[in-house]
């Protein structure tokens, strides 16, 4: 028995035949009604006649549906398959607007044979293998449609559809997204992230690479590296946006159903880390993850669906803060003409205003040195800062929405005191940041002072160099 909303009819027959129970009984809910009293009233009755009522025969009969894709999709000229391509079809949960059926939204590169073929020459693996995971992975975070650890040679599960894919159907994508044989590891890891699926909302189309590969292959760490201009950025960004289309089998309000999306994601984001430009006994992302200094990882960096934001000052005035104690900056952290280093994180003081979790942080080399010259000799320094920084009454803390549903509705237990949430007193001290390990920092950028975080981070990675 399942209570659904109007706008959720497509995907949900979807899911139903998906997972093997076409015949489901269901009952419809409204989001225009005033709530309450009123709308059980009206859903009530339907939903004890569809938990009493014996099945019938039709609705015993199970089933999964299955999707066999064809390998060649289309055969004529490069003018003809350009519109082939680019065909949309319209959607009735989406307001009958279009909706691109091999795309991104935008026109791609023609997968020919031959294009393909050069693009697998970029590895070692054969066209036939299947993506699987290339070391074991611990648990901890939902990912490929798996909870908990994963281990090396299981096949990743591509969603909202849980397809496997084969390095051949990367291949395709890749050359679609405008990617070179020279990216295609990248493109793999990419793949075996998971691609741009997240848990099939499409929330993990974000992506750092820390290591050597960054200079091999061209990615931009200086200037810009959110605007347009390098094509190497560009194509592996966009590649997890094709993967969730075309291996997870998204399908806007019939295979997934989002709500506005988001502007960090749209087109991607690939990034790279500037290692070159850490303070001393700063790690890279790459050794933060178990890996070696010169090996090259491809990292998600957890949820970003809460979108980036950015530190706001001039850049003048923050290198008056930091050299002679002046400023704005300076007049709210109380050390007017004091000479720097300061704590630029303290200026900060939105982080946890209407929201929790941990944080990703991307700044330039400079403000990086000026955190170790305040004192914070390691990344984890500055994790353990925020993670104690996080602390707010149980007060506040029952006023933010995410905690209704990690308390169990409050009846569950308080992890630090043992104690039953609703035992606990209004002045009690919680963290809003789980653990100092759910933040993350990426040194990156040049030009003027400027700080972005977004929320979440990741420790899911990746060997880049596995699928050389």
């Amino acid at each position: 028995m399942l209570l659904y909303f109007h706008e959720q009819e497509g995907k949900i027959e979807h899911d139903l035949k998906l997972f093997g129970n076409p015949h489901q009984r269901l009952v419809m809910a409204s989001r225009n009604s005033p709530g309450g009293v009123e709308e059980a009233d009206k859903v009530m009755q339907p939903l004890l006649d569809a938990l009493t009522t014996p099945l019938t025969s039709t609705e015993k009969k199970g089933g999964k549906w299955a999707v066999e894709e064809p390998r060649i999709l289309f055969e004529g000229t490069l003018e003809e398959a350009e519109k082939v391509y680019y065909e949309t079809e319209n959607l009735k949960g989406a307001l009958n607007t279009p909706f691109c059926k091999y795309t991104d939204g935008l026109p791609v590169i023609i997968p020919t044979e031959e294009r393909v073929k050069a693009m697998l020459a970029g590895t070692s693996h054969k066209p036939d293998e299947l993506i699987t995971i290339q070391r074991d992975m611990a648990g901890g975070g939902r990912m490929d449609g798996v909870r908990g650890g994963r281990k090396k040679g299981d096949a990743v599960s591509f969603l909202p559809m849980y397809r496997n894919a084969t390095v051949e159907q990367v291949a395709v994508n890749a050359v679609m997204a405008g990617c070179r044989p020279d990216q295609f590891p990248v493109a793999l890891t990419v793949a075996e992230s998971g691609g741009g699926c997240g848990d099939g909302r499409g929330g993990g189309g974000a992506f750092i690479i820390s290591g050597p590969i960054y200079k091999e292959i061209g990615l931009s760490v200086t200037n810009n590296i959110f605007g347009q201009g390098n094509p190497v950025n560009k194509a592996l960004a966009r590649l997890g946006a094709l993967l969730w289309r075309n291996l997870g089998g998204y399908k806007e309000t019939v295979t997934t159903i989002m709500t506005v999306g988001n502007p960090v994601l749209n087109g991607g984001m690939m990034l790279a880390e500037y290692a070159e430009g850490l303070p001393p006994g700063w790690l890279g992302l790459n050794e933060e993850c178990g890996f070696g200094k010169n090996e090259s990882v491809l990292v998600k960096i957890g949820a970003t669906t809460g979108g980036m934001q950015r530190a706001m000052w001039m850049p003048g005035q923050y290198r008056e803060f930091q050299k002679s104690g002046h400023s704005g900056i300076a007049r709210r952290l109380g050390v007017k003409g004091i000479p720097g280093p300061h704590n630029f994180l303290e200026y900060i003081r939105g982080f946890w205003v209407d929201g929790e979790g941990g944080f990703t942080f991307l700044m330039l080399p400079e403000m990086a040195q000026h955190l170790y010259d305040y004192g914070f000799k390691t990344k984890e320094a500055v994790y353990e800062y925020i993670y104690k920084r996080s602390f707010m009454p149980l007060k506040e803390y029952r006023l933010h929405s995410v905690p209704d549903v990690w308390t169990n509705a409050w009846k569950g237990i308080e992890p630090t005191s043992g104690k039953h949430w609703m035992e606990l007193p209004e002045d009690y001290m919680v963290p809003a940041c789980p653990s100092p390990d759910a933040n993350c920092i990426i040194v990156m950028g040049a030009g003027v002072e400027q700080l972005h975080w977004m929320g979440g981070a990741g420790r899911d990675a990746y060997s880049i160099d596995a699928w050389r």
